[in-house]
């Protein structure tokens, strides 16, 4: 059987997780063009390569007829739903970078176009396939914790003087933080937000500005439980990790654990402490997950409802935040 044809992809943008690096050794994915980030941000390879075109802005780079998908980091998070729009009007699927819309009006319209087809749009959302979270997620799907009736959520970054203080650029605390933590509810722990509320504080801020430094998002859950979302930009050097990601999921028969940034697990069943869980397959990257689906060698793990309901739930959270925001510093 011949091995199907990479899929083409440009580039646009760089700021985010723009994904030059994991295109090389990848056989179903071939860049062909950018645009909107510096050459020098490009693998050596794809830097040699002269078939890799650069054009000025993204409407050159979607007359390539080269390029199938475009992967967007756009330089203002709040366009980049009007950008994905006109990647799917000019007949190219789409990857974005979290969140991939700022509104809910711009988040229907993306699935809407994406819905229409024939081009696709996915969401980096690949939150639930790292691990530890992939194997937790099994964990979840064999019900051995019984009824979820909280779950536990954390997402901590460091602060550096590279991070917007206007939310546009990238979204915010909440979106581009928060959205990890409710996934780890949604896709994780299985279970679906009904309803947020949420609140976050300038408070801590080095600078003068708007960066939100920590946020809390409490959420009713479908089948009846509770969650609870931190997201800070507080994690210090010390801890020696980039991240600190913990997850805890209590259900009717025991709890299920993922603290220190994935670094340890436990499970505890009733009376029964088995320890940490068997994390025996790889972490799965969602773009692979993607470049198959197009090629037809399989399905993504999620309807795209499903995959966006957790940027649906930080766009509420956000908005949530915005109407409690009373006092903008502890001086005000």
């Amino acid at each position: 059987m011949k091995d199907p044809a990479p899929v083409g992809i440009g580039l646009y943008g760089g700021n985010g997780h723009q994904i030059q690096s994991l295109l090389d050794e990848r056989p179903l994915a071939r860049l062909v063009a950018f645009a909107g980030l510096p050459r020098a941000a490009l693998t050596e390879r794809q830097r040699c390569d002269p078939l890799v075109r650069e054009y000025p802005d993204l409407d050159g780079l979607l007359q390539n007829p080269q390029v199938e998908l475009v992967s967007l980091c756009s330089p203002r998070r709040a366009d980049q739903a009007q950008d994905a729009l006109r990647c799917l009007a000019a007949g190219k699927h789409v990857y974005a970078e979290k969140p991939c819309a700022m509104t809910e009006e711009d988040l229907d319209r993306v699935i809407a176009a994406a819905t229409r087809g024939p081009a696709r749009f996915h969401e980096q959302a690949g939150t639930a396939f790292w691990q530890p979270y992939r194997a937790m997620r099994a964990v979840m799907e064999s019900g051995v914790l019984g009824d979820v009736v909280q779950v536990i959520a954390q997402k901590s970054y460091p602060y550096h003087d590279g991070r917007p203080q206007d939310e546009a650029v990238d979204g915010g605390l909440i979106m581009q933080a928060g959205v990890h933590g409710v996934r780890m509810v949604e896709h994780v722990a299985l279970q679906t937000i009904i309803e947020v509320q949420a609140f976050d504080t300038v408070w801590g801020n080095p600078r003068s500005g708007e960066l939100r430094m920590a946020a809390t998002l409490m959420a009713r859950l479908a089948n009846g439980g509770l969650a609870a979302i931190t997201a800070n930009y507080l994690n210090p050097p010390g801890f020696g990790r980039w991240g600190n990601d913990q997850l805890r999921i209590y259900g009717t028969r025991g709890m299920l654990e993922s603290v220190d940034d994935g670094t340890r697990t436990r499970l505890i069943v009733g009376p029964e402490d088995r320890g940490p869980i068997a994390v025996t397959e790889p972490a799965v990257e969602y773009l692979d997950l993607y470049l198959r689906a197009l090629r037809g060698l399989g399905t993504m793990p999620f309807s795209l409802e499903e995959e966006l309901h957790p940027t649906r739930v930080v766009i509420r959270a956000r908005a949530s935040a915005a109407r409690f925001r009373t006092v903008t510093s502890p001086a005000g």
